[in-house]
């Protein structure tokens, strides 16, 4: 079975005294999902303000992919993944992706 979507993804920064704060929301199927991020610059460096942007954009895309990664844990759950051990194995998985 095929399947195609798109995810739209808005991405809004806003820059005060040394602070960046960006806000993404990703339109998908089930809903939209807003992430936050934030950038501070060190009074004692120089302001640079696509450093600002390029941080509080890649913590809030971070956050929405948190928020993926544990709603995709839940589903996988509902439907019978097990949660899974290791040092860098994700949360649930399906059992024959493990062995």
């Amino acid at each position: 079975m095929t399947r195609t979507q798109e995810w739209r993804l808005r991405l809004g920064l806003t820059e005060d005294d040394g602070t960046t704060r960006a806000e993404a929301v990703l339109d998908t199927s089930s809903g939209p999902v807003t992430g936050h991020g934030v950038a501070r610059c060190n009074p004692q460096d120089v302001d640079v303000p696509v450093i600002g942007d390029d941080l509080a954009a890649g913590r809030a895309m971070k956050d929405i992919a948190a928020q993926l990664m544990k709603a995709a844990d839940k589903e996988m759950e509902t439907v019978g993944g097990k949660p899974v051990t290791g040092a860098v194995a994700p949360p649930y998985a399906w059992p024959d992706a493990t062995a």
